[in-house]
């Protein structure tokens, strides 16, 4: 049971990062009718389990549960979707726990470091995707209760809303309970249809280095910002998928086979396509290199392979491996439950639509190599792209 929320960091207010995730964590604090603990210690009862979780785009709450515990669940989730009761004395340490947990994933952690880093270069500082969804340690130690509620109550509402439920139950039984539930909280005729800016545009490549005595493994990744599923046009998100795949995959994949297999100048190396946001998508290429192999020749090397890749294309018996691939992925991954409704969920609230999902395998099968290989010299060309080096820093 999934209900996911039109609503992440990049609708946050400037000078309030890290208000979704922070609210996040408030929903667990009780409202008048189920005080703190009771919704959670139901789930834990009943043997099931629940969690959350927040991305630049939504939020999402969901419980793994029996299925007859599944009108209680949406009983519980319906009334904290308006009901949500909030005290300093509940909000203030839960601000310390967020903090704590910015300390533990990020800033303890070189390569979530390096990686906030390259969001804001690649978007620009003031683009919503420039801003880490957990928030900056100093805006996050200025919310509080007002900004929470306000938050809260601006996008909280049946109408900025999805239900997910996958599991063996039928549709008609679901739209009752739903009907039955979330269907008596009035709409907030307040939420507006979402946008999201382009990224901030840049005249050449831009890099950022990172030391730290942490780091065992030093990497390199290039990435740059490309049409996603939602901004694409017809076939352009479906060849840059094929095309990550045909770069990426090890151990047939363009940069594995090259850089790995072949040079012996890396012990890994990918390429990767994120497009699934509500605004544009990133593409990237990624490699660790051996240890008597430096960064500027590994970039060198990569780059090498994203140049032919532009020039030549690729071939038609690639095309069909990573078709073949994807597909199969795509297949299997909804052999679960909750990857199934997280499939769903994220596309739903990113902009997409049934139809969009139920017809992506075709979408997958019919581009062409001619729309594939007219879209690589603008997946693989890095001119502009954002470097990001993680490297080991040295004593001294």
């Amino acid at each position: 049971h999934m209900l996911w929320y039109k609503v992440g960091s990049a609708d946050e207010e400037p000078g309030k990062s890290g208000l979704a995730h922070f609210l996040e964590h408030l929903l667990f604090k009780g409202t008048a009718r189920n005080p703190i603990h009771v919704f959670s210690r139901a789930v834990t009862a009943a043997g099931g389990q629940e969690n959350a979780f927040t991305s630049y785009d939504y939020t999402g709450y969901f419980q793994r549960i029996v299925r007859d515990q599944l009108p209680v669940m949406m009983e519980f989730e319906a009334d904290r979707m308006t009901g949500l009761v909030l005290t300093d004395d509940v909000v203030l340490p839960e601000r310390d726990v967020v903090l704590e947990e910015r300390r533990q994933r990020i800033d303890n952690d070189p390569g979530a470091r390096l990686g906030e880093q390259m969001q804001s270069r690649l978007w620009g500082e003031t683009h919503p995707y420039g801003i880490p969804i957990i928030g900056f340690e100093r805006e996050i130690r200025a919310l509080n209760r007002e900004d929470a509620l306000a938050f809260y109550r601006r996008h909280y509402a049946p109408n900025n809303a999805i239900l997910v439920i996958a599991g063996d139950i039928t549709p008609e039984e679901v739209l009752r309970l739903a009907e039955e539930t979330y269907g008596r909280i009035d709409a907030n005729p307040r939420i507006a249809a979402r946008s999201r800016p382009a990224a901030a545009g840049r005249p050449e490549r831009d890099r950022v280095r990172l030391a730290d005595r942490r780091v065992r493994q030093p990497s390199i990744t290039h990435i740059h910002v490309v049409p996603s599923y939602r901004s694409a046009r017809p076939g352009e998100a479906e060849a840059l998928e094929v095309l990550s795949q045909i770069a990426g995959s090890s151990p047939n994949g363009r940069m594995y086979k090259a850089l790995v297999a072949d040079a012996g100048l890396a012990v890994s190396a990918g390429c990767f396509y994120a497009g699934s946001a509500l605004g544009d998508g990133r593409f990237g290429i990624h490699a660790s290199p051996r240890p008597d192999v430096s960064l500027d020749v590994l970039t060198t090397a990569m780059f090498e392979v994203a140049a032919r890749i532009a020039g030549d294309g690729v071939t038609e018996e690639e095309i069909a491996r990573a078709k073949t691939r994807l597909i199969a992925d795509s297949v299997y991954s909804q052999d679960s439950q909750s990857s199934m409704a997280r499939m769903y969920g994220a596309a739903l609230t990113c902009g997409s639509s049934m139809a969009d999902l139920q017809e992506w395998v075709e979408r997958v099968r019919s581009v062409s190599r001619e729309q594939i290989n007219a879209m690589a010299p603008r997946a693989f060309d890095f001119s502009r792209a954002v470097t990001g080096e993680l490297v080991r820093a040295e004593q001294g």
